[in-house]
């Protein structure tokens, strides 16, 4: 399957709704019926204001996340769409990419 590789990238304690902004990101993925969301925690980044942004010992509410979705172009299409309803500003990165399944089904999945 054809389609892209979204990257969405925030930080731990931003919110939206009442809710951590990435948790929010992947139940907005289960909501449009997407294939799946995945939220990679970082240790340290850069923002676009050049701040570093990074998981202290003490306070993780700046650590750098990153949400990951594989989605098609009309997927891409619905998303983004909803994004704008909602708002949002956040940085996100859209590359080209070809996705599938190989193997059985796991059914723990």
């Amino acid at each position: 399957m054809h389609g892209y590789q979204v990257t969405f990238f925030t930080q731990q304690g931003r919110s939206h709704h009442g809710r951590p902004l990435a948790d929010w990101l992947v139940r907005l993925a289960g909501e449009l019926g997407l294939r799946g969301a995945t939220v990679i925690p970082a240790c340290e980044g850069i923002g676009h204001h050049h701040r570093i942004h990074s998981a202290h010992f003490f306070e993780l509410a700046d650590q750098p996340l990153s949400v990951v979705m594989a989605v098609t172009s009309d997927e891409a299409d619905r998303l983004f769409d909803r994004l704008r309803e909602e708002g949002l500003h956040l940085f996100y990165v859209k590359t080209t990419a070809e996705f599938g399944v190989i193997g059985e089904e796991d059914a723990g999945d």
